[in-house]
């Protein structure tokens, strides 16, 4: 199918229509938000997945059920996902989980009176660029990548599922209401993964003893957590995403664009980040 069929446009941002529907967006934009609420938010592919296993073991003090009874996206729901309407967030007792790949400048108006939580995580643009091809030939929602020099300009240029990456992050590191989120990136958690979760629970004021927290830490491990079926997406059915090629979870490393991209993509790369990102004064790990 084109872009056309598969597409639509939210905002000046590329959004698949299957999946955010008018009824569903129009949730979105009349959701109701709570101060305690806590807020995942990512660009596509930037682990979101991965914070959606952390913060509900963190919140039940490591009980395991809390992500063995659920899928993912029913126990962190996507706002802006038409499924979203049918869960009865409005009923869940707080704090509620949520998550949402929206821009910060597209956030409902009761979130910007509410200041819930925000864990932010991001995510070397290469390695999302890689993943995001891979998930683009799996995903029926999504316009097949087609050859991999095409899929990077788009990328680049922010024609892709929910617009800029550049444009993303900077409109999260640039806002002024700063206290309420928290900075986190996917390289920091693979390196420690056991003081992310540790910072995490800090910032989520759940006090969590040692022991807890190195059980989170081991059973959020990339390799363990892509046996829960509840988190590999391996439920989800095949016409929506063909897992025969490629796992959703497929490596849950950083540096994988190194395999991904040629020597001359990567230049390419490294231009226009550096152009789109002089004004940015944030530290990236990746950096």
């Amino acid at each position: 199918m084109t872009e056309a069929e598969l597409y639509t446009v939210y905002k000046g941002v590329q959004l698949a229509a299957h999946l955010h529907p008018p009824q569903g967006l129009k949730y979105f934009e009349e959701f109701s938000f709570r101060s305690d609420d806590i807020i995942i938010v990512t660009y596509p592919k930037s682990g979101t997945t991965w914070m959606q296993e952390i913060v509900p073991l963190i919140m039940s003090g490591g009980d395991p059920a809390s992500v063995e009874t659920l899928p993912n996206w029913r126990r962190v729901p996507w706002l802006e996902m038409y499924q979203s309407c049918t869960f009865n967030i409005e009923q869940r007792p707080s704090p509620r989980m949520l998550a949402t790949h929206c821009q910060y400048n597209m956030m409902p108006p009761s979130f910007f009176k509410a200041k819930p939580k925000v864990i932010y995580v991001m995510r070397n643009p290469k390695d999302v660029f890689t993943s995001s091809f891979h998930y683009h030939r799996m995903a029926s929602f999504l316009v097949n990548p087609g050859p991999q020099s095409e899929f990077l300009d788009k990328f680049l240029d922010g024609k892709v599922y929910f617009g800029s990456w550049f444009d993303h992050v900077k409109s999260w590191l640039n806002t002024e209401d700063k206290e309420h989120i928290m900075y986190i990136s996917y390289e920091e958690m693979i390196m420690d993964l056991k003081d992310s979760v540790a910072r995490i629970a800090q910032f989520l004021d759940k006090s969590l003893d040692a022991e807890v927290i190195e059980k989170i830490a081991e059973r959020c491990l990339f390799k363990n957590m892509k046996q829960n079926k509840m988190s590999n997406y391996s439920t989800a059915p095949p016409e929506f995403l063909d897992q025969t090629n490629t796992e959703f979870l497929r490596k849950g490393i950083a540096g994988d664009w190194k395999n991904q991209l040629t020597v001359a993509e990567a230049e390419y790369f490294d231009a226009v980040y550096k152009d789109k990102m002089k004004d940015v004064k944030y530290k990236f790990v990746w950096d």
